[in-house]
């Protein structure tokens, strides 16, 4: 390791920056550095700003990455460098604004019909029923589902925040088959909070957010759904969820115990306190015409 990559190394860890975002700030310092053959140290402005070029025109980067680039960038100059730049240097790409891929309920259905395992169906219908992201799935321990108050506790989730999750009544009753699947009766051990939910197959480690993706795959493909399916599409909110049963027709995730409909609105501003700009949420819904009462 150069004293450059471990001088940024040790500034982000300084500041906490997760280690997803770590491990993208390097490899795309590295990617510059390869590009020119010489440390990133040794480069000029106008010199990034032609590789940034190179990333659009000739490499054709999406504008995420670009924009990760220059994330990466401004933090090796800005900060480890001390490099002081003028206003506006390396402007980001604009984003284009798509709207997500949602799933019908009768592809839902499909889909958790292919699903190979009780294991992963348990892990991605509580993507789906809670909206969680793949990491946060695996990463779920024992003592974060509240039954009492029907919530499932995030921890550290996206932003290294705290978070709550619905808990459902049939997501509730999935993850209790699922538990008693794995801990009969005659030879149950007692469940401590910090036993994970969904154990791997190596002793003490979570599932493995790879191994829940390629499953995941693998049951659109045998669905044969046209869709592009991950396990962040199961937690993209439509105006009202579906948790299907086994071979029965899919029931509403929204539903009280008297069938009458909520709105997502209704109970959006508190559970879905992560989501902050409320357009981003408004646009994978459609508005009801129930009259919401305060």
């Amino acid at each position: 390791m150069t004293p450059l990559r471990q001088r940024m190394t040790e500034d982000m860890q300084l500041r906490n920056l997760g280690a997803e975002t770590q491990r993208a700030y390097l490899h795309y310092i590295a990617g510059l550095a390869r590009f020119y053959q010489t440390s990133p140290e040794h480069l000029s402005l106008e010199e990034i700003r032609e590789y940034q070029l190179y990333m659009i025109n000739e490499r054709r980067y999406s504008p995420e990455s670009v924009n990760a680039f220059v994330f990466a960038a401004k933090f090796l100059y800005n900060v480890t460098l001390e490099t002081p730049w003028p206003e506006g240097a390396l402007p980001r790409c604009r984003v284009p604004h798509s709207l997500p891929v949602v799933l019908s309920a009768t592809e839902t259905h499909e889909f958790f019909q292919h699903v190979c395992t009780i294991r992963y169906r348990a892990a991605l219908m509580t993507a789906y029923g809670a909206g969680l992201r793949v990491s946060e799935v695996v990463a779920l321990q024992v003592g974060d589902i509240d039954s009492q108050r029907m919530l499932i506790r995030v921890r550290q989730g996206k932003g290294k925040k705290d978070r709550y999750a619905m808990l459902s009544p049939r997501l509730l009753e999935v993850l209790r088959c699922w538990w008693r699947s794995q801990h009969p009766t005659a030879r149950r051990p007692p469940a401590a909070p910090q036993d994970w939910l969904f154990p791997g197959w190596r002793k003490g480690r979570h599932m493995n957010t790879e191994s829940l993706q390629t499953v995941c795959r693998e049951a659109a493909r045998a669905a044969g759904l046209a869709k592009r399916v991950t396990v962040h599409t199961l937690r993209h909110y439509a105006e009202f969820r579906t948790m299907p049963s086994e071979l029965s027709a899919p029931c509403l995730f929204a539903v009280s115990e008297d069938k009458t409909r909520h709105s997502l609105r209704r109970i959006q501003p508190w559970m879905l306190v992560e989501w902050k700009p409320r357009s981003t949420t408004s646009l994978m819904t459609e508005p009801t015409h129930e009259r919401l009462r305060p």
